[in-house]
């Protein structure tokens, strides 16, 4: 590992080209357990035998590599390093599926530990979330004091005991009076903090993975939900939970739909009205922005309900991330992000996702067996005209 980190890129590069070569399965083992299953049936010492003959032999040396000092917060560095060049050397793929297989087991939930992170919590880790913080970027000390020491916000990670000083993913919550439409009251520096107990809203308003090399293995669901059990013990008070989520792939697919022709959601006039997206401050024009709000709301609740990717979720993957937990979608909120990032990738477009406690187990599976988007009636209400007319015909 040490050889390993003070190599060139070149020879990284390599060692895990070496790791798709050389390291499959031994195929003399495999051809053997093979012809056992194929002489004597599927019996279960048999079977057996063949998982173990075709397992790749650098899932040994990588589980070896991880008994080292530092192992598993190098292995998860490598995995980092190999992902970058997956796409030009496509036999990667098939380590990159060994390093999941193992890291699925090694940060199963059962070895990470939720911690609250606070203003006491350690220097090198405080630096870490204003490095990590991937959502609404946090600028100084200041800032991040805002965020971490006031009654009202709260901060949690999920760590794991080999990386003690490396929070793997955090989430943001402020506590409030009622569900936010914007963020940018959330984070204002001069606002007036109230007390933790006379909240009755916690809003998850920043997720944020640290680790790419952990990129695939899932943490978020487990965070969200036990961070709700965290709250719910310590405030009694607090029984709304919901999100104020960014949408960053709702500008891309708008700008598809316009740039289309044949686009059954757009008309002339409403071609017209959303014309005024392509000028610079056009937000700040308030009868520009009303008119701009009637078009784009029915067109946002489209792309949440109805536009699907090839494989039926949404084509938005925060909402996957959310809709997939179990939560629905609430409510969307025009402009609820001004900074130039939201601008960018939603016009401005945040929603709410509320978690509520009684129907995360069947929004789970409606969405996980189904396809089915939970939401509230506000939002369906603001499909466009055209979606309904589209969805009857295909039911």
């Amino acid at each position: 590992l040490a050889g390993y980190s003070a190599a060139s890129e070149a020879d990284q590069l390599a060692f895990l080209n070496a790791l798709a070569d050389l390291f499959g399965p031994d195929m003399d083992e495999l051809n053997a357990a093979l012809a056992v299953v194929r002489d004597k049936g599927t019996s279960p010492d048999a079977v057996s035998k063949l998982l173990k003959a075709a397992e790749p032999r650098r899932q040994e040396l990588i589980r070896r590599l991880n008994l080292a000092p530092g192992g598993t917060a190098s292995l998860v560095r490598m995995r980092e390093a190999l992902l970058t060049h997956i796409k030009d050397h496509p036999a990667l793929k098939h380590v990159d599926s060994d390093f999941v297989h193992l890291f699925a087991s090694w940060f199963n939930r059962g070895f990470l530990v939720l911690q609250r992170i606070d203003w006491t919590t350690p220097a090198n880790i405080l630096e870490k979330i204003i490095r990590y913080e991937q959502v609404h970027a946090i600028s100084n000390w200041d800032d991040l004091r805002s965020r971490l020491a006031p009654s009202d916000r709260r901060c949690y990670g999920f760590f794991h005991p080999q990386l003690v000083d490396e929070p793997l993913i955090f989430v943001e919550v402020a506590l409030t009076r009622e569900s936010p439409a914007a963020i940018a009251p959330l984070l204002d520096l001069t606002r007036a903090p109230i007390p933790a107990t006379d909240a009755t809203t916690a809003v998850f308003y920043s997720i944020s993975n640290t680790q790419r090399g952990l990129g695939g293995i899932s943490f978020g669901n487990f965070l969200i939900k036990q961070v709700v059990e965290e709250i719910k013990r310590e405030l009694p008070n607090v029984h709304t939970f919901v999100t104020l989520s960014p949408v960053p792939g709702f500008a891309a697919w708008l700008k598809r739909e316009r740039a289309s022709e044949t686009s059954p959601l757009l008309d002339g006039a409403s071609r017209a009205i959303l014309n005024a997206l392509d000028t610079p401050n056009w937000a700040d024009d308030p009868d520009i922005a009303e008119q701009v709000k009637a078009e784009l709301l029915p067109l946002a609740a489209y792309y949440f309900i109805e536009a699907k990717g090839s494989r039926g979720h949404p084509l938005d993957p925060v909402a996957r991330f959310h809709l997939g937990n179990g939560a629905r979608l609430e409510r969307l909120n025009f402009l609820g992000d001004r900074s130039e990032k939201g601008m960018q990738q939603s016009y401005g477009l945040m929603v709410n996702y509320l978690y509520a406690l009684d129907q995360i187990e069947a929004n789970h599976e409606a969405f996980a067996e189904k396809g089915q988007v939970a939401s509230s009636s506000t939002v369906r209400k603001m499909l466009p005209a055209r979606a309904l007319a589209e969805t009857s015909a295909s039911a």
